[in-house]
């Protein structure tokens, strides 16, 4: 059985598609600082979106830290939309753009909306900005939440696996 072929909506970030492996730092002004090992993994079955996984491992610990997984949409033009679940309780939806660049893509999702649940920390907005640098996948975070307003959180540099 032959693979489905990429769906056009999405064809602007075929360069995700694949494992991606690395390194980052996370800080907050609500907690101590830390690194982490991460795993991302972008796969397609053919339809106008991305399925997107992500786990961390805390480096101090080595005990798993964070994942997320859910959908990278493709909505026509150089627009993208975010859904995505954390365990921690917590979606986010975010729209975004794609942007081509000389070696790659740069993206940015701003937070349209996040909802938890009962017992989930209270996350009020999220930004995430990637840069995919022929086989290098940077990203941050920024994070408004638990009373903070918009605030770096995460930066990472993944590559492909």
């Amino acid at each position: 059985m032959n693979a489905p072929s990429l769906h056009p909506d999405v064809g602007a970030l075929a360069g995700l598609l694949g494992t991606w492996r690395g390194q980052g730092a996370g800080e907050y002004p609500t907690i101590e600082s830390f690194t982490y090992d991460e795993e991302v993994t972008f796969g397609h079955a053919g339809k106008p979106f991305l399925a997107y996984r992500q786990a961390t491992v805390n480096r101090a610990t080595k005990l798993p830290a964070h994942a997320e997984g859910g959908y990278w949409r493709g909505v026509g033009g150089d627009r993208i939309e975010l859904v995505l679940a954390h365990p921690t309780g917590v979606v986010e939806l975010a729209t975004g753009t794609v942007e081509p660049t000389p070696t790659g893509l740069r993206i940015e999702f701003v937070s349209t909306a996040t909802v938890g649940t009962v017992t989930a920390k209270d996350v009020r907005a999220l930004i995430r900005h990637f840069e995919l640098d022929g086989d290098v996948l940077r990203y941050r975070l920024e994070m408004a939440a638990v009373g903070q307003p918009l605030t770096h959180h995460l930066a990472a540099e993944l590559h492909r696996a």
